[in-house]
């Protein structure tokens, strides 16, 4: 675009082609007031008249947010013209809009109002047509007051652009004008009730996400929970990162009384600018329950008493230790957390190698992206999504296998719906169960779960066959090819339709859409990695990739979403059993030389055990103390039954955790940590992004972050572990971490720094293996096809899988102490098919039993399509009906992660 010169407001500036006089306006910090644009989202309804600006030689006031720039334009925005205009425009708002001010949540913080002022209007010449409409009070999360709608559209093109719900839209004509239920999406979903704003409506395809809360102007639309809890200028904002899933959102906690009122988006956040999710926008009331932890709890007598934080420190440090003279090192454990900060994480494994003297460390990375990081390090040489979350939506193709994006990564699903809509990528899902981004694809590849090896071979079958293959890319960059080649030829489309389900016509048009895109990015999740086969699914992806050269660029490359907040940061920071921090291995003699020496410590040199092998030893008695920072594998873990006895045997439990979660309850000891609000830190998102989060309330009780917990410890067992803030913590962790090198606390303020940033000066890495891999060329992998460990017969003739939804988090222990997240979605749920159900004689919302060869469980059936014929679905977020109870222990042979995606099961109606 060429660029033009203009003036406005007698300021002389060049501007892009293209820009509105808006945007450009915006560009020399010249204020244009506005009611309907936001230039920074792309909103441009021009619907509310307020941003009419002079522009010599044209007849009309021109709308800045819908007029181009052109060259030698000269535009006044202040004119007594424009100034007239707009009082007209703004008293015509006002003489339809309720006058109360004075008991508006909006109060200060209203753009209606704010307008009013700076044309100092007191009153309107059209007089008062009040409106006496209802409040609408049946979402959970936001009140709706029509009275006060000025019909700006923002919420309307924020619901139907950018989140691409189109729950709302214009409705009626004339003065009869509002906001309605919109007719679902235009891509054809299927209207579903989820409780919206109108509660005799229902508003289609609404998620409850408030984005409309966000950019409404004016008190339209309020945060339900904040409601008489604090005016804009009584708050303090605390800009801190989301503690939920690994999309690593940036949002503002709103502090009034020591107390998190509300949480508001921050348009400058990187990674996600104005967006966030329900839980990220409305899931934190969790943090002021009664219920908290909030002092330290010594089992006696089978019951739990309040103790004091040295007498608990006191009883760890004397039974740890005496476990360790009597059994050794090796007879304890630690269980680290990726709900916790980068420095805690380092502390904990830390604290188990140089303290306790065991590699026994480990944490949930294990249940879900451990065969990423195994796949990804053979193939590349580093463990990690390879591209950045803003890449995705410029991507030519996108690959989505294992991820129901939109549930699990909504913000990243935003990204993957503006490829397809906004960039027209095509799309390929490949997915068991129809989730909600099969209907923006071009291709859908309904595979049999477990099959996702043979679904891969298979495309690259044909590619190599149609000669699609990069030639120049394998020849110059990779090793392994012929290998890979020769068994990948056995897997002809038709080989793969009896395997998988996907028909070969399918396989072949997926293959070639792969093939020949510019640009493809491949997407997944658990869905591929919680297998037997899990490191070879990744391999997999790792193959396709490579073979079509779509690595080391952007907009392509392997991009694993991590689960929770801080699992690659857990993954990075050492809390596995065979690696220290930045994966440098235990086994490594100079490496273990190097922590023995900074860390003033004999350290082990053996690989430790994982979390299954963990808890397995408990069950016999090997591992006899563990510790446990907020994590809850009395719910997480594989074939609960097992677990939970295996934790009940062991000699002596510590849970550190904020509440009394199944696990906690098992303990011996219980120590009270904090909420992310609560405490300093980093957290590294999906995309390798080390950002900080910011204290922004005092603990409750006499609760403590488990970063000054660990040291605590650590102190009263003898050895100097003692920090002034989790500052300098980062600061040793850059010292010995090669890929954290230059993440140090006043580099983070700004948006963050991705790994690899090598020193102070670095800039950190937007994609991987731009130049070379990691491990130097890429390595191909001949996979070839397994069956899961336990598959459908006779006696259990069903599927079973497990996954998350939208309105819940891992094992519920925040999410269902959130209001409304329970009351939106209270309990668990059974899917199953239209087939299924009819034969099973069960209709949809009747209770049915599901038993496995480890359990069963009683919950509701909801019979959907979703779910295809002889696969069952449910969700692991709630002890009353626990899912894990049914699933087995099965492990990947290379990154021991168990097989949660498929097991079989048998189905009765009750």
């Amino acid at each position: 675009m060429k660029n033009v010169k203009l003036s406005i407001d007698g300021q002389e500036m060049t501007a892009k082609e293209g820009m509105t006089i808006l945007e450009a306006a915006e560009q020399v910090r010249i204020k244009i007031p506005t009611l309907c644009a936001m230039p920074e989202l792309g909103f441009t309804p021009g619907s509310c008249r307020v941003c009419v600006v002079e522009v010599e030689g044209t007849p009309t006031l021109s709308a800045a947010c819908m007029t181009y720039v052109k060259e030698g334009m000269i535009i006044h925005t202040n004119s007594e013209r424009v100034i007239k205009a707009r009082r007209i425009v703004v008293e015509l708002l006002i003489s339809n809009h309720p006058l109360d001010c004075m008991t508006c949540e909006k109060n200060g913080n209203c753009d209606l109002q704010n307008l009013a002022y700076d044309l100092d209007i007191k009153e309107s010449r059209f007089g008062r047509n009040d409106k006496e409409l209802p409040l609408d009070n049946s979402n959970p999360f936001i009140v709706r007051d029509l009275n006060k709608c000025i019909l700006c559209g923002r919420c309307v093109e924020i619901c139907n652009e950018i989140q691409q719900s189109h729950a709302i839209d214009f409705g009626n004509r004339g003065s009869e004008t509002e906001i309605i239920a919109g007719l679902g999406n235009k891509l054809g979903f299927e209207t579903k009730m989820t409780p919206g704003f109108n509660a005799e409506i229902k508003y289609s395809n609404c998620v409850s996400c408030g984005q409309c809360v966000a950019v409404c102007p004016v008190g339209a639309l309020i945060d339900k929970a904040a409601q008489g809890k604090g005016r804009a200028w009584e708050f303090e904002k605390v800009k801190t990162t989301c503690n939920y899933c690994g999309c690593g959102c940036n949002f503002d906690f709103n502090i009034k009384d020591g107390k998190v009122v509300k949480v508001t988006s921050n348009p400058e956040s990187v990674v996600n600018g104005i967006n966030l999710c329900v839980k990220g926008r409305f899931g934190y009331d969790y943090i002021h329950r009664d219920d908290r932890l909030t002092t330290p709890l010594i089992k006696k007598d089978g019951k739990f008493e309040k103790a004091s934080w040295d007498e608990a420190y006191q009883l760890i440090s004397d039974k740890f230790n005496q476990i360790k003279k009597e059994n050794g090192s090796d007879s304890l454990a630690v269980l680290s957390s990726a709900k916790c900060t980068n420095e805690e994480n380092y502390l904990l494994m830390k604290f188990s190698r140089a303290v306790l003297g065991t590699n026994n460390v480990d944490h949930c990375a294990r249940l879900c992206h451990s065969a990423t990081v195994a796949g990804l390090a053979q193939a590349f040489g580093s463990g990690a999504m390879t591209n950045s979350i803003k890449e995705l939506a410029y991507a030519s193709a996108i690959y989505l296998t294992g991820s129901n994006t939109t549930e699990n990564h909504p913000i990243i699903a935003l990204e993957i719906k503006k490829a397809v809509t906004k960039n027209g990528a095509k799309l390929i899902v490949a997915d068991p169960r129809e989730i909600e981004l099969v209907k923006y694809a071009t291709l859908w590849l309904r595979q049999r779960p477990g099959t996702d090896v043979a679904l891969f071979n298979g495309l690259m079958n044909v590619i190599i066959n149609e000669g699609l293959e990069d030639k120049i890319f394998i020849a110059q960059r990779t090793e392994g090819y012929e290998e890979l080649k020769k068994t990948v030829l056995k897997y002809t489309p038709e080989v793969v339709e009896k395997i998988t389900g996907v028909t070969a016509e399918d396989i072949r048009k997926a293959a070639r859409i792969y093939a020949t895109a510019p640009t493809v990015s491949l997407i997944y999740s658990m869905g591929i990695t919680q297998h037997t086969t899990g490191t070879d699914n990744v391999l997999s992806t790792a193959n396709i990739s490579m073979l079509t050269g779509n690595v080391g660029k952007e907009s392509t490359g392997v991009n694993p979403l991590r689960g929770q907040s801080n699992v690659q940061g857990a993954c990075d920071l050492g809390a596995l059993p065979n690696v220290y921090s930045g994966y440098q291995k235990v086994v490594d003699p100079q490496v273990k030389e190097k922590f023995s020496k900074a860390w003033g410590a004999e350290l082990p040199d053996k690989v430790g055990l994982t979390v299954v092998e963990i808890l397995n030893a408990a069950h016999e008695s090997k591992i006899k103390g563990i510790f446990i920072m907020a994590e809850n594998p009395a719910m997480s873990d594989p074939d609960l039954n097992h677990v939970r006895e295996a934790l009940k045997r062991v000699e002596f439990l510590v849970v550190s955790d904020v509440f009394m979660t199944e696990t906690a309850e098992l303990a011996d000891v219980v120590l009270p940590g904090v909420t992310i609000a609560e405490k300093d830190g980093t957290i590294t998102n999906t995309e390798r992004r080390v950002q900080r989060i910011r204290k922004a309330v005092e603990p409750v009780g006499e609760s403590k972050p488990e970063w000054q917990i660990i040291c605590e410890l650590a102190q009263k067992m003898g050895y100097d572990m003692s920090y002034n803030d989790p500052g300098k913590i980062m600061e040793e962790i850059a010292s010995l971490t090669p890929i954290y090198g230059g993440m140090y606390y006043n580099r983070l303020d700004n948006g963050g720094l991705q790994w690899p940033c090598l020193d102070a000066n670095h800039p950190g890495t937007k994609y991987l293996h731009k130049d070379k891999f990691t491990r130097g060329k890429g390595k191909f992998s001949a996979v070839e096809f397994k069956e899961a460990a336990e598959l459908p017969d006779e006696k259990y003739p069903f599927v079973f899988t497990t996954g998350r939804v939208l309105y819940h988090f891992h094992t519920g222990t925040i999410t269902r102490r959130s209001k409304g997240l329970n009351e939106i979605y209270p309990e668990a749920l059974v899917e199953i098919s239209p087939q299924d159900a009819e034969e099973l004689k069960v209709k949809d919302g009747e209770f049915v039993e599901v038993a496995s060869r480890r359990g069963k469980i009683k919950a509701k059936a909801q019979v959907t399509e979703k779910s295809g014929k002889g696969v069952v679905f449910m969700s692991f977020h709630f002890h009353e009906a626990a899912a894990n109870l049914l699933t087995i222990a099965a492990l990947d042979p290379i990154s021991k992660i168990p097989e949660y995606k498929v097991c079989a099961v048998k189905i009765k109606k009750i």
